[in-house]
């Protein structure tokens, strides 16, 4: 007689809200739309009862089942396996990259790729298998996924859209870990005291009577966890053990002794079965059946505890045997002596027998090994190797980290120790990356070596944000090394000018001084990047070292890192050549792209949205902001997520939007740690002030311009380009010396520069400085400024020439210079400057005029659409798109469909026809 859905999970009673929220999801699958839900509780609160309602009610869609196993958390991608195997026949309309990442991921081809590329396959996987009419993906006891499998789901989660897919994790606390920041989720806590009170009756009603003082004990003690008001009154009946009800014990340990006093009365074959079921993570009742055979148990032992409600074998196709609850399985292992636990872990070792199963074998042998073991050590670290290459780097750590401890030899363990620092490192793992390298340090003689390990403490420090820290490792590795070996010498330094970035400009010159000294005649492609590091701090007159030429010496003696030619580029933004800078941050935007390299965009796309600042391209350069912004968040890079607000603040700043302003420069003034700037602290400040400057508060304007012009935010880019800013808001308080030093350090930097550019903004300042000849300088910096290339600038002097006119009562003329600073203010949609303008035309007579916007920003396009729809215009599919952004093709449909008629057009082909007009 089958039992119903109430019966097998009576936790659902009470959670009517749950339920209805979980049809609302299953329902905007069937729609088309796409949702995310973290259930989140203790053991036994009934995340697994509400994971299978959901499965149960999701009629006309697909569905996708997998769970974490404690014991498979250091298998990469085994969560993977299990949940997208009946997906798998859609592998091959995958793109190429894709398809061949997800493949070495599952262990079905050779190599790997980015991590992130991953990701983005199994969000094509997914929408491929909804084909249309929605998938439901339900992922329990997610806290034991293996970390491969956990950043490839949560990236594929952050990325849903339109796909029809709702993705569900249940997730225990107190075990395991499961971070999905930004992701929905709902805490489960007990049932209400009517609705715990009505399942413990039933199960009164049901022969288990209990009385009125016991009860009473349980309701109070059981929290209303669904999970203990069914197993302890069952437990107490059989007088298990007196201390079920214990208040001195949590109630995940009552629940596991009674489950132990269940197991405890099982015939010892069953028991001995159990044992071995509990230890296997491979999910094949074959090899569990192999294994227990080989210690004296069978299938028919397995009638016992199925009959003790504890397993709940499956028939059908596939014959599966599970545990009834994730507590059993604990219950089972921990019950288990020590010897019976080692004799399953060899049984499965020796059941493991294909080649495709070394990863599993290796890691029972290690289970097993009571003391150092070179030959499983062996093969931990070929598995270790493996989990590498496929992109599991909490998965190498891990095996590295035990075949170190498993060695027989000094020199194995410590260099397997290092190599697990490493791995933890690329993993993420900050602390224990940074641990193991500090332990691994104290064991080796090699100063290469241990200068690698220094470097793995200071990246590990540097993005726990403790920048002074990992400034003085890199420095210090880099000098003990710097003889032997300059260029691993000279990577480290490279590094060290990122760190010192955030510390000061001695800092820096320290860092390149060092550089300079390295002798890098064995790196020839080292020399010319090293040359123009070297000139980030020049002044005074001079040609200039172009990064172009720069670029094109190293082309031709060799090649250099992606992470020189990123400091590079910041370099030459510092030197204010940005149009180049621009085209390096662009090829490398493509190469990070074709590469499926999600998490080194945002870097990439920082300074290409610093370039489209600079040059007035400002929807470009939301629209790269917001997309580097979400993809740093959606990779975990906390870092960047502030810093990237910091730029939009910005970009609302020159727009008038305060409170968006505000809020975005408040985060990107988050992260302040002792010795050291927030990351997105000086575009904040800058923000701000241009936000105040705007609104015509001067006086506070200056004030956040200034905090610039001190240490240790004076080498930053911003507070160099803040300074013109700092010059107006000093005149409009008639406070010019307070401008003094600052506009004699950028009169310095603009000389050592030699870009056009910023010699006319030079000119406006000294107008500012210089009533009596501002006409001439007025007019000899608007000839030289370009109005295409930097309109923004351009209509900031004009608008002020043009005050300058009306206020000598040249009012004919000055409405020349404002019309002019009007029309581009209003193309830009720069609203506070625009109504500066406009009111400074209707004090020089003209009539009054309305705002008149051309942007593409106009229509209403969000930076997606707007990217999406210029992506179409050049004729790249719907796939091609979504491969580019890292989203499904279906969102890029959605996502068009809803651009159409904000653009008034029908078809895609009428996308060519406008595409020069969506700036």
């Amino acid at each position: 007689m089958r039992t119903t859905v109430a019966e097998q999970f009576p936790s659902l009673r009470g959670r009517e809200p749950q339920q209805e929220t979980l049809e609302a999801l299953i329902d905007g699958a069937r729609a088309g739309r796409s949702a995310v839900l973290v259930l989140r509780g203790e053991a036994g609160i009934g995340k697994t009862a509400l994971l299978e309602f959901a499965a149960r009610h999701a009629e006309g869609l697909r569905v996708l089942r997998g769970a974490g196993l404690e014991a498979e958390s250091e298998l990469p991608f085994a969560g993977l396996q299990l949940l997208l195997a009946p997906a798998l026949d859609r592998l091959p309309v995958l793109p190429e990259p894709q398809r061949a990442a997800l493949s070495a991921a599952l262990g079905l081809g050779p190599g790997g790729r980015e991590p992130m590329l991953t990701g983005l396959a199994v969000l094509s996987l997914l929408t491929e298998y909804a084909d249309g009419s929605g998938l439901l993906v339900v992922v329990d006891d997610a806290q034991w996924l293996d970390r491969a499998s956990r950043d490839a789901l949560l990236f594929a989660a952050r990325r849903l859209r339109a796909e029809g897919v709702v993705m569900l994790f249940g997730v225990r606390d107190g075990e395991g870990a499961f971070e999905a920041t930004g992701l929905p989720e709902q805490r489960l806590t007990g049932l209400s005291p009517e609705a715990a009170a009505a399942l413990l009756d039933e199960y009164s009603l049901a022969g288990h009577a209990l009385s009125p003082a016991v009860r009473y004990r349980l309701l109070a003690e059981s929290g209303g966890n669904p999970l203990a008001l069914r197993e302890l009154p069952l437990a107490m009946a059989a007088e298990a053990t007196p201390d079920l009800a214990a208040g001195a014990l949590p109630l995940t340990d009552r629940l596991r002794l009674a489950f132990h006093g269940r197991i405890s009365r099982l015939p010892e074959a069953t028991r001995t079965l159990m044992t071995v079921l509990a230890i296997d993570e491979s999910g094949s009742p074959a090899i569990v059946l192999r294994a227990a055979a080989s210690l004296g148990a069978g299938l028919d032992d397995l009638a016992p505890a199925e009959a003790a409600d504890l397993l709940r074998p499956s028939t059908g196709p596939d014959l599966s045997i599970t545990f009834r609850h994730p507590l059993i399985r604990a219950a089972v292992y921990q019950r288990a002596p020590l010897t019976q636990r080692l004799a399953a872990h060899r049984a499965l070792a020796a059941a493991l027998d294909t080649p495709e199963q070394a990863d599993r074998r290796a890691w029972h042998l290690a289970a097993a090994a009571l003391g150092p073991d070179a030959e499983v050590a062996d093969a931990l670290e070929r598995t270790a190797i493996r989990a590498r290459e496929r992109g599991g780097h909490t998965a190498a750590a891990a095996a590295y980290d035990r075949a170190a401890r498993l060695s027989d030899r000094p020199e194995d363990r410590t260099r397997r120790q290092a190599l697990a620092a490493q791995a933890a490192l690329e993993s993420g793992d900050l602390e224990r990356a940074a641990d193991l390298a500090r332990r691994t340090a104290r064991e080796v003689s090699s100063e290469s070596l241990r200068a690698n390990l220094s470097q793995v403490r200071a990246l590990a420090t540097f993005w726990q944000g403790e920048f002074p820290e990992a400034h003085r490792l890199l420095v210090d590795a880099a000098t003990s090394i710097a003889a032997a070996a300059p260029q691993q010498a000279a990577g480290m330094l490279v590094q060290a000018l990122h760190t010192g970035w955030y510390l000061g400009e001695p800092e820096l010159t320290d860092v390149l001084k060092r550089l300079a000294d390295l002798p890098l005649a064995d790196e020839p492609a080292l020399t010319p990047a090293v040359r123009f590091l070297g000139r980030l701090f020049d002044s005074g007159p001079g040609r200039p070292l172009a990064l172009r030429d720069t670029l094109a010496e190293i082309d031709f003696r060799g090649a250099v890192s992606d992470q020189v030619l990123l400091i590079l580029c910041g370099v030459a933004l510092a030197r204010g050549q940005d149009g180049p800078a621009f085209e390096l941050a662009v090829a490398l935007d493509a190469r990070h792209r074709a590469a499926g390299a999600a998490g080194r965009l945002p870097t990439v796309l920082f300074f290409a949205a610093e370039a489209d600042i600079f040059t007035g391209r400002l929807t470009d350069a939301r629209t790269a902001t917001v997309e580097a912004r979400d993809l740093a968040r959606d990779t975990g890079q906390q870092q960047w997520v502030r810093q990237l607000s910091s730029v939009l603040a910005h970009l609302d700043a020159l727009r008038g939007e305060e409170a968006e302003c505000r809020a975005h420069a408040g985060l990107g003034l988050a992260g302040d740690t002792p010795g050291a700037i927030a990351p997105g602290a000086p575009w904040a400040h800058w923000s701000l002030g241009l936000l105040d400057l705007g609104a015509g508060r001067a006086e506070s304007a200056l004030s956040r311009f200034e905090r610039l012009t001190k240490v240790p935010f004076t080498h930053h880019i911003c507070a160099t380009r803040a300074i013109p800013d700092l010059v107006e808001a000093a005149v409009r308080i008639g406070a010019p010396e307070r401008a003094a030093a600052p506009f004699a350090k950028f009169t310095g930097w603009a000389e050592s520069v030699g870009q056009p550019w910023a010699d006319a903004l030079v000119l406006r300042c000294r107008a500012l400085l210089d009533d009596e000849r501002a006409e001439d300088l007025y007019s000899r910096a608007l000839e030289i400024h370009d109005r295409e290339a930097r309109p923004i600038e351009f209509a900031r002097t004009a608008l002020l020439y043009g005050e300058w006119l009306r206020r000598a009562r040249r009012k004919s003329e000055a409405r020349n210079q404002l019309n002019e600073a009007m029309e581009v203010f209003d193309r830009l949609e720069l609203r506070p400057w625009a109504e500066r303008a406009r009111h400074e035309l209707s004090a020089a007579g003209a009539p009054a005029a309305d705002p008149a916007g051309t942007s593409a920003t106009a229509t209403g396009l969000t930076p997606q659409e707007l990217q999406i729809v210029r992506l179409a215009a050049q004729g790249l599919s719907n796939r091609d798109i979504a491969a580019q952004l890292f989203l499904s093709h279906r969102t890029v449909g959605y996502h068009l469909y809803k651009a159409y008629p904000k653009l008034g057009v029908t078809s895609r082909g009428d996308l060519k026809d406008i595409a020069t007009q969506l700036h």
